[in-house]
């Protein structure tokens, strides 16, 4: 399963007819040793860091990837090194299971990092003489891209924006009611403290600072006679 993003295009790349090893002199004896090289070539001038490798198996058992590398901050010459060996692609080498099958080997599964590469080469073997020829089939290599920061902080922003846009309400208090209730409370204040009024609640008597009469829980007298009844 590729790891690629879904506009990631191939690389441009040319791939060598595929050369069979020979046992002994290869104008007399025609018995193939099992061995197999694939050589694929990078745009010249242009070495590629690689994400992964991909293609399609056609009865090869094992495969195994070295990759020509360029260090360019080095004026050294390109060296090989081995990032997969033997790699199985076959169940068993003389039956058919995944003797057909696709393929990925993602960058996490080498042995070193597929960096400024200018040329890949692929060794197959196939022991088993069950088969006359064997090989690799639609072989893509695609680049490796760093993440754009700036793209990841801009989603993070969006799932969150989206996520402040429906809060869950489910069992709290209408707003409205709320605000009404506190406005109340407001004004309820504002008169009491107009009036001079010390007073607690609950079952303690409410008492005036100019010699007003004592109150009971359930009412208060201002000066001007009228009653406000509070609830308990």
């Amino acid at each position: 399963m590729s790891g690629t993003p879904d506009d990631t295009k191939p690389v441009n790349f040319t791939v060598k007819a595929p050369v069979y090893l020979q046992i002994g002199d290869a104008k007399a004896d025609t018995a193939h040793s099992g061995v197999c090289v694939v050589d694929v070539n990078l745009p010249f001038g242009k070495p590629v860091n690689i994400e992964e490798v991909t293609f399609k198996n056609y009865y090869t058992a094992y495969v195994t990837v070295r990759l020509l590398r360029r260090n360019p901050e080095q004026e050294a010459p390109a060296k090989w090194c081995t990032a997969v060996r033997d790699l199985p692609l076959m169940d068993n080498p003389h039956t058919e299971g995944g003797s057909q099958d696709y393929y990925t080997i993602h960058r996490t599964q080498m042995q070193v990092e597929p960096d400024h590469v200018v040329c890949a080469r692929l060794i197959l073997r196939q022991p088993s003489l069950a088969w006359l020829t064997f090989s690799l089939e639609d072989i893509q290599i695609f680049p490796h891209t760093e993440p754009d920061p700036e793209k990841e902080v801009s989603d993070w922003l969006s799932d969150l924006t989206l996520t402040d846009q429906h809060p869950d309400l489910e069992g709290l208090p209408d707003p409205q009611t709320v605000s009404s209730s506190i406005q109340q409370m407001w004004a309820l204040t504002e008169v009491m403290q107009t009036n001079q009024t010390t007073a607690s609640i609950g079952r303690f008597d409410v008492s005036e600072t100019h010699s007003q009469p004592h109150l009971s829980c359930n009412e208060c007298v201002h000066d001007g006679g009228d009653v406000i009844t509070f609830g308990r």
